[in-house]
């Protein structure tokens, strides 16, 4: 008699690889750093799991990496405004500041 395991089709490593760079993008506020990799392998393993046929789990698991990539570049690129936005208005206002005495 074989010995019981998990039912179902193995998962596939880059869908694991997404969720986890997605996960630790997210955690650590690493931003577009591991963010654009989850979201390449992401994509990656969701194709790899259309061509499997079913052989291959773990859309779910490259479906929120994707969602937690995507989320942290738009976060990315909305901090990196604010910090430029803020910096030309400081620049611009600086000028209008009285002197220290």
């Amino acid at each position: 008699m074989p010995p019981a395991g998990p039912s179902g089709a193995p998962t596939s490593g880059l869908a694991i690889a997404s969720l986890v760079l997605g996960i630790v993008s997210f955690l650590f506020c690493m931003g577009a750093l591991t963010a654009i990799p989850g979201v390449i392998t992401g994509h990656m393993a969701r194709g790899e799991i259309r061509r499997s046929g079913g052989r291959l789990g773990g859309d779910g698991m490259a479906l929120t990496g994707l969602i937690l990539g995507y989320v942290m570049i738009a976060l990315s690129v909305i901090g990196t405004i604010l910090v430029f936005g803020f910096g030309l208005f400081a620049t611009a206002l600086a000028p209008r500041l009285p002197a220290p005495a």
